[in-house]
């Protein structure tokens, strides 16, 4: 999977990219991340990419940089690729959708980070394929929105994770008919005064798998 990020802060994901499961996909060469900084496509003083949006009181993304990173990109690629912009407005981001957009973008695909307040709509009419929220709140910072929704995508591709049934047993997986997961319980057997429910010390498989489904959330 090859994602190109369109943003005014690219050392913003420099931490997370870098770290647990997401840092050992890009050491299997199973994921890589390519960012251009927005205010490089400026044509503006002092590289500026917003302006006053018409009718309102903030600031928006300016049409033209977009414009050119996004064609910059296709150029790069020698094709044209989907196009996410990070909305609050839009697709609300479930398991479901994570698993849908997995399948869908696997291979290659661009992510626009908006600021301020949002981005000219010219350009999602001409550009963007999908609009992902990934819920109904407003963050000034759209690269942490983008992080989740890698987060959410990478952890799918095939090798990624150390034990493949772990991804099957996850939250709001089919497996458990999109419901939340069940209890889970580790090593002491008893800790302060509680204990673990006895029928996960059976190694009856059946009787876990069926209490499992019936404990979830």
């Amino acid at each position: 999977m090859k994602t190109h990020i369109i943003t005014i802060f690219p050392e913003s994901f420099k931490s997370y990219l870098n770290s647990s499961i997401i840092w050992r996909a890009k050491e299997k060469w199973l994921f890589k991340t390519i960012f251009y900084k927005l205010n490089d496509f400026s044509e503006k003083p002092f590289q500026h990419i917003d302006d006053k949006a018409y009718g309102m009181h903030w600031q928006v993304l300016s049409p033209k940089p977009l414009m050119k990173a996004i064609e910059y990109v296709f150029k790069t690629v020698w094709k044209k690729i989907p196009v996410i912009y990070m909305s609050p407005k839009w697709i609300l981001l479930t398991q479901e959708k994570s698993e849908y957009f997995s399948n869908k973008l696997w291979n290659e695909f661009i992510i626009i980070c908006g600021h301020y307040e949002w981005i000219d709509q010219r350009i999602i009419d001409i550009y963007v394929d999908y609009e992902i929220s990934i819920w109904k709140y407003i963050i000034s910072s759209w690269e942490l929105a983008s992080i989740v929704l890698l987060d959410s995508l990478i952890r799918q591709i095939p090798w990624v994770l150390w034990n493949k049934k772990s991804l099957k047993e996850d939250s709001f997986w089919i497996f458990f008919n999109r419901q939340k997961e069940h209890p889970v319980y580790t090593r002491p057997e008893k800790f302060m005064w509680r204990s673990v429910p006895k029928i996960l010390l059976s190694w009856n498989h059946k009787k876990i798998e069926n209490w499992k489904i019936n404990n979830l959330w």
